[in-house]
């Protein structure tokens, strides 16, 4: 017989459909979820003079809570390093390399033969 233990997270009395094999992921699970509701309860209070739906409002809420590492960066003023959006990423073109007008001068071919090695001087006694 083995025994496994699962780790779920209880909410208010309930329990959330996520099961954790690792007490850790629960921990941090909660703990964002902590953060959700505070920031949800924080939008929900605050003076915006736009009407948001519950829904809308927790989504938010999870979404910055999830995302809370990048949202810190950009609360301080430092430029996140990965891209918070789920957008794909901008594809630049390569730029062709101008085309070199024909008055440029060419260069200079070394005079001698290639494969021909240059013969030694001799030495004057």
């Amino acid at each position: 017989m083995a025994v496994i233990t699962r780790y779920i997270v209880v909410r208010n009395g309930v329990e959330l459909d996520k099961v954790f094999d690792v007490k850790k992921e629960a921990d941090a699970y909660d703990k964002m979820l902590d953060a959700a509701e505070n920031l949800a309860a924080f939008i929900k209070q605050s003076d915006l003079r736009v009407d948001l739906s519950a829904e809308t409002v927790d989504a938010i809420s999870i979404c910055l809570a999830k995302n809370a590492p990048a949202v810190t960066k950009i609360l301080k003023g430092i430029k996140p390093i990965v891209p918070v959006t789920d957008a794909p990423a901008k594809i630049e073109k390569p730029v062709d390399p101008e085309p070199v007008p024909e008055s440029v001068p060419k260069p200079i071919k070394d005079k001698k033969a290639p494969g021909k090695k240059a013969k030694p001087k001799p030495k004057r006694k």
